[in-house]
């Protein structure tokens, strides 16, 4: 395997990769203590829209690590600045399959949200789906009938399954997967492994691509995502992706480590990143 160097900025899963559920990784403090001491800057990007970057701070917290919110991006905030930048907010309503993630950051866009069942006034131009532990019939048919009369459908990210400390539970992708079974219509994706959150990453970090790596636990999209962006990865066997599924896809990861603990000691072994003077 190749030395990890010439890494200036870090794009960082979390689910599988940090923690799962409410357990940290082994060794957190001391990866974000290296990143510090070797003044590498970083993204925290997941796909997961349930939190907001504040929820997530105060979760890093509890694990003994202090990151600002922005040093966060979910794919509920990224979702909101890409419709932002695509519609206008004051007059696009939007339907929310998701919690308030999600819900925050498209009303801080000023984008108008609306309720279930609410169908008499006007449709929603939009059906914006993501995790949502609250989950309802209700919910689900109300994104049905507003996709039926033509919404357009976006999802924050179509991963089927979350890792936790209990193993693998249903993601967002299993959301997906009923609504368009119900109603023939295809999610426009905003998460990874499509390129936009990497892209909004960058442009957070000022990095260039040659200067930035993402670490992920997901081959298909983790590492497909920075494969689609042009950046190098690295893979951590401590979440959803095995060895063994390397053999079956065609692209690769720059680097395959088994947990944040060897990335870690990478980090600190690589010659480019002695501290300058």
């Amino acid at each position: 395997m190749q030395p990890l160097t010439g890494i200036r900025a870090l794009i960082i899963d979390m689910d599988g990769v940090l923690w799962h559920g409410e357990q940290p990784v082994p060794g957190l403090t001391d990866f974000f203590q290296t990143l510090r001491d070797h003044r590498i800057r970083f993204i925290l990007a997941t796909n997961n829209a349930s939190l907001t970057p504040e929820q997530y701070v105060n979760k890093l917290a509890r694990m003994g690590v202090a990151v600002a919110p922005g040093d966060i991006l979910t794919s509920g905030t990224a979702t909101a600045l890409y419709l932002a930048e695509h519609a206008d907010p004051a007059s696009t309503r939007i339907f929310v399959v998701g919690e308030e993630g999600l819900q925050r950051p498209l009303l801080e866009r000023g984008f108008t949200l609306t309720g279930r069942y609410e169908l008499d006034n006007a449709c929603a131009d939009m059906v914006v789906c993501g995790k949502d532990e609250t989950l309802t019939w209700d919910k689900l048919a109300t994104a049905s009938l507003h996709l039926g009369a033509g919404a357009q459908f976006i999802g924050t990210n179509a991963d089927t399954t979350l890792p936790t400390e209990r193993g693998l539970i249903l993601g967002n992708g299993a959301i997906l997967a009923a609504l368009e079974t119900a109603t023939g219509a295809t999610a426009t994706i905003i998460g990874k492994p499509e390129p936009i959150i990497y892209q909004q990453a960058l442009a957070l970090l000022d990095a260039d691509p040659s200067e930035t790596a993402a670490i992920g636990d997901r081959l298909e999209t983790d590492i497909l995502g920075a494969v689609r962006t042009g950046i190098r990865s690295i893979l951590v066997l401590s979440g959803v992706s095995t060895e063994e599924e390397l053999n079956t896809v065609g692209y690769q990861p720059t680097w395959v480590m088994p947990d944040l603990g060897a990335v870690t000691r990478a980090l600190r072994d690589a010659p480019s990143m002695q501290i300058p003077c």
